[in-house]
């Protein structure tokens, strides 16, 4: 077991806006970030892009399915459960995905890979129907979801 494994995956399950001081016990202060959509370098501006995201956020839960730890290293894969006062009003959003971090004794790189269109853009009245009917022209594929 992992100490910054283990940190990471308790500090998530805590995580609201209220709490984003947690952030300074997981995160080395040159931390690297990465999602679908961001690059951020630093603890400050870490800071900033979780205030912005956990706004609007009722409640979040991160289930952690698998992790490989490899030395200072190591994937975990999770489904996320989101109730969002602006996303899918009075439903838990479900959400996979997997977190690659890397650390010493706090983590110094993290990078998010998820479904950003399952996430977002599915969500959207008339781009979100657009999107389902793209995917089901492929025979097989497993949606997933609504």
């Amino acid at each position: 077991m992992s100490q910054p494994v283990e940190t990471f995956k308790s500090v998530f399950n805590r995580l609201d806006r209220s709490s984003l001081h947690l952030l300074d016990e997981l995160y080395a202060d040159d931390v690297e970030f990465r999602d679908p959509l961001h690059r951020i370098r630093g603890l400050p501006r870490l800071r900033e892009y979780f205030a912005q995201q956990y706004e609007g956020v009722i409640r979040s839960r991160f289930i952690f399915e698998d992790e490989v730890v490899e030395g200072q290293r190591a994937m975990l894969t999770w489904t996320m459960h989101l109730e969002h006062s602006r996303f899918a009003q009075g439903q838990i959003i479900q959400l996979p995905g997997a977190s690659h971090i890397r650390f010493t004794r706090k983590v110094v790189y993290h990078c998010d890979y998820f479904d950003l269109g399952a996430f977002v853009y599915e969500r959207i009245p008339i781009i979100g129907g657009v999107i389902r009917f793209i995917k089901r022209q492929f025979p097989g594929a497993d949606l997933g979801h609504d």
